[in-house]
């Protein structure tokens, strides 16, 4: 079965943002505390998943997943609020 991709963000222990792209969201968000995720979330765990984007495939999660990487923070904000 092939699962659907998805473009997650988390905030970070340090109120800072990280975003990925992931075919299985549950452990994926196992990984990041377990620390073997990004190495940008290790250490600032705990995380909360703030949003959730499904896509049809790993291409366009990626791409999704650059240009809200590209957005100032103000931006993120006002995409998660949606």
């Amino acid at each position: 079965m092939m699962r659907k991709w998805v473009v997650y963000i988390l905030k970070c222990r340090d109120d800072s943002y990280y975003t990925g792209i992931t075919n299985d969201l549950d452990k994926r968000i196992i990984d990041h505390t377990a620390g073997i995720g990004a190495k940008y979330t290790r250490g600032r765990g705990p995380f909360e998943l703030i949003y959730t984007e499904p896509c049809e495939d790993r291409s366009s999660a990626s791409k999704r997943e650059f240009f809200i990487k590209k957005l100032a923070r103000r931006q993120k904000e006002a995409l998660i609020q949606k």
